[in-house]
């Protein structure tokens, strides 16, 4: 009778582990499509607008909804990745001096006097 409650928790513990690393992988890809977003939106930062959203598709499925505002000397970047159910949102903050550093801006000629 033991032997047969031992072998049930085996199967059960099996089935966790399994229902677990799928929902692993589910939320590994959606995280991998929030971080599309995020790269969409560094490198499509406009000049002029101070705010900008796109959803990015790709075989007809949501990938990422991106909103990308300007803040006092720098932006705010959320991105929601989509897989399947699941959805992960990320938010980053980078300056104005990070963005140039990391090429993502270009630098300020300064005006001259004449």
């Amino acid at each position: 009778m033991n032997a047969l409650i031992v072998v049930a928790l085996l199967f059960v513990a099996a089935g966790e582990c399994h229902s677990q690393a799928v929902l692993e992988s589910d939320l590994e890809i959606a995280f991998q499509n929030a971080k599309k977003g995020i790269y969409w939106a560094l490198s499509n930062i406009p000049e002029k607008k101070a705010r900008l959203e796109n959803d990015l598709i790709d075989d007809n499925r949501l990938v990422a909804k991106v909103k990308l505002s300007k803040q006092v000397n720098g932006i705010k970047i959320e991105s929601t990745g989509y897989h399947m159910t699941n959805e992960i949102t990320i938010k980053i903050y980078k300056s104005n001096d990070s963005l140039e550093k990391e090429g993502y801006l270009k630098k300020k000629e300064p005006a001259n006097n004449r």
